[in-house]
């Protein structure tokens, strides 16, 4: 049996995260163009080819959103578990925000990383738990 129902607001939000991770539109790769202007192409936060390109924050986010979800969903029927939703969380948005120190970051990336920072902020109020 459910023992919170607070929490279920958290999984609602990672599930949406998910959704935008798994879009072919996330994660940023700039490859060079030898007539101009490099050329842009996206991909799925959970594909390999930008973490190849040294792209690290995609996957390492979209493996710590599964961990989250896995974790928030334990705590809808167990009491425990808040301090490691909020580490994982922090880290998450931490990761989520990688791409920007190689300016390969998109609209996708944006709201995935302020729905993290809204998973974090949750994670953090008292009254989600009790």
């Amino acid at each position: 049996m459910i023992k919170r129902k607070q929490p279920i607001i958290l999984v609602a939000i990672l599930i949406a995260i998910l959704v935008l991770e798994v879009l072919p539109y996330g994660a940023v790769l700039h490859f060079a163009n030898p007539e101009g202007e490099p050329f842009r192409e996206t991909f799925s936060y959970f594909d390999l080819t930008p973490y190849g390109y040294a792209n690290f924050g995609p996957f390492i986010t979209a493996i710590l959103t599964c961990v989250l979800l896995v974790l928030s969903v334990i705590k809808l029927f167990v009491d425990k578990g808040e301090k490691a939703i909020k580490i994982i969380s922090i880290i998450a948005l931490i990761t989520s925000l990688m791409p920007l120190l190689v300016n390969c970051y998109s609209m996708i990336g944006g709201a995935i990383s302020i729905l993290l920072l809204a998973v974090f902020i949750i994670s953090l109020t008292k009254k989600t738990w009790a």
